[in-house]
């Protein structure tokens, strides 16, 4: 290595750290990139819209940009989410049951009760927009620890690591839902493939090989196989990162995936999911957008359905079983975490390009923005407050009686 030459992203098992690698995992800089890119995206698609979908269809290989963004640039994203998920289940709050699974079901009722309100209002209003029900099931892991981050400096450390199991979980679902219902054709020959490839590299990693020119040529063909499939290309993401190595040996520093997480989430965070933005959060805002169906629909699956959904699913499992939400935190600092689930952005307007191709995919996007600002306003208020209440060192244990 050359002692002298700056690197942007170095090896990490020298245990380096660069000043912009440092500064893009810290998630209010990764959520503030994104948010500037959607911010950029909105203000160019009403100002020029043509010019904006000029270059969502610019082709580049076999992919336009808007899908090199949607299937590649996420792909990253969910590669890192797994890698996270894997560790959670191995190492981390996932790995015994008890600690889980107040988490866990708060997480699944957070994606079933915001599908359940889509579906309601839809069947209340007699459409035909049933294909966006899992559009507001998602929560943005990046935008919500940013907000949490600005908001929450006083708050307890295990309330952030219960949002980022929420979160994990989330991810989990929504990719598994997007893999089940958002398949249209599925070619068995690529499917086979791709298992194939997957099986690979769940062998080199037991044998631990570690040769970047091995993994970069078999994950790109994990990946485009997985894409031929039928089936959306991010799951090929999140598989590869279950796959991944999260335990060190006794001769290691660090495992595989603490290293390539170290390697990633700057890629992920300041250039991935940024640029998955610009070209997704394009939406050209007018006064019926949001009175629509989807509109309603999705805005209200995020900011009334996300918080029922994360609160009813914790509150059943603490009133029925020994379960405690966590320690050192409370119910009113629970609301401002499950106000915080609201926050869909990334994922959400994912599965509003999947659910619909005609106006009211621009309907779905438009209250995805809407409803994440408002969420994440709504969560700012709360956890500002108790914020401020536990720096006064004010108890938290008694918020709710029966808790």
């Amino acid at each position: 290595m050359n002692v002298g030459r700056p690197q942007w992203l170095p090896d990490p098992e020298a245990g380096e750290s660069t000043f912009v690698g440092s500064v893009l995992r810290q998630e209010t800089v990764g959520g503030a990139i994104a948010l500037l890119a959607a911010v950029v995206a909105v203000v160019w698609a009403n100002v020029d819209y043509a010019s904006y979908q000029d270059l969502r269809h610019l082709q580049l290989g076999p992919l336009d940009v808007e899908h090199w963004a949607a299937d590649g640039a996420l792909s990253l994203f969910f590669f890192v989410a797994g890698l996270e998920l894997k560790r959670e289940l191995l190492v981390g709050s996932l790995r015994r049951p008890a600690d889980a699974v107040v988490p866990v079901v708060a997480a699944v009722c957070g994606v079933a009760v915001p599908a359940l309100v889509y579906i309601s209002v839809d069947l209340a209003s007699g459409g035909d927009d049933l294909a966006g029900w899992a559009i507001p099931s998602a929560t943005d892991i990046a935008f919500a620890l940013a907000v949490l981050a600005v908001v929450g400096s006083a708050l307890p450390t295990p309330l952030r690591a219960f949002l980022l199991t929420l979160a994990v979980v989330d991810d989990l679902l929504v990719i598994v839902i997007i893999a089940v219902f958002y398949t249209d054709e599925l070619s068995f020959a690529w499917l086979g493939g791709a298992l194939v490839l997957l099986a690979a590299y769940a062998v080199l990693q037991r044998r631990r090989v570690s040769s970047t020119l091995v993994y970069v040529p078999l994950v790109a063909a994990t990946w485009w196989c997985v894409h031929e499939s039928g089936v959306h290309a991010t799951v090929a993401g999140i598989a590869l990162g279950l796959l991944t190595r999260v335990i060190p040996d006794d001769d290691e520093a660090r495992s595989p995936a603490e290293r390539l997480e170290h390697r990633l989430v700057p890629l992920s965070a300041g250039v991935a999911v940024p640029f998955f933005a610009l070209l997704s959060a394009g939406v050209v805002f007018s006064g019926d957008a949001l009175g629509t169906p989807v509109a309603l629909g999705v805005t209200l699956g995020l900011v009334v359905g996300k918080p029922l959904g994360v609160l009813g699913g914790a509150w059943l499992v603490t009133r029925f079983t020994h379960a405690e939400i966590g320690p050192g935190f409370g119910w009113r600092d629970l609301l401002g975490v499950a106000l915080l689930a609201g926050v869909g952005f990334t994922v959400s307007l994912l599965v509003s390009d999947l659910s619909f191709d005609d106006v009211r995919r621009e309907e779905a996007k438009t209250a995805v923005l809407v409803g994440s600002l408002v969420s994440a306003l709504l969560a700012a208020l709360v956890l500002g407050r108790r914020n401020r209440a536990h720096r006064r060192g004010a108890p938290t244990s008694a918020d709710f009686p029966d808790g």
